[in-house]
């Protein structure tokens, strides 16, 4: 990534953004990937991971990439809705984490993000993220 980008690894992040334990993999203005390992510490009282996570790791891989798209412009993009679909609930295990845009304009991106088991690719949640494009302060 360029110097213009901030980090996105785990080291460089808020403390909200490390706990959600995304491990961003390939990055691209049209590609997104990475993992997630899930477990205890991320679930509900009830046992199971929290779809909190599954909301935030969603919008950090499509905020990511709607970023690397428009940053040679001056420009960042920033959430704007995010539907999260739950498919199957997870105790423990790694999740992969693949982002990509559904389309790119001008002044707003759409982006899907799928998030699978990694031990058999099943589906545990998807989501779909639209993103305003705005410039950068001083750029």
């Amino acid at each position: 990534m360029s110097a213009d980008l901030p980090a996105v690894d785990l080291a460089s992040a808020s403390p909200f953004v490390a706990a959600t334990a995304f491990e961003v993999g390939e990055v691209s203005g049209t590609r997104v990937t990475g993992t997630v390992q899930v477990g205890p510490e991320q679930h509900t009282p009830w046992g199971v991971v929290h779809g909190g996570l599954y909301c935030a790791v969603i919008e950090s891989a499509a905020s990511i990439g709607a970023s690397v798209a428009v940053a040679d412009g001056g420009q960042f993009a920033v959430g704007v809705n995010n539907n999260t679909d739950f498919i199957r609930s997870m105790t423990e295990g790694r999740l992969q984490v693949v982002a990509e845009p559904v389309q790119q304009g001008r002044t707003q991106q759409l982006w899907q993000v799928l998030l699978t088991r990694a031990d058999d690719g099943k589906l545990v949640a998807r989501g779909q993220v639209r993103l305003q494009n705005v410039r950068r302060p001083g750029a």
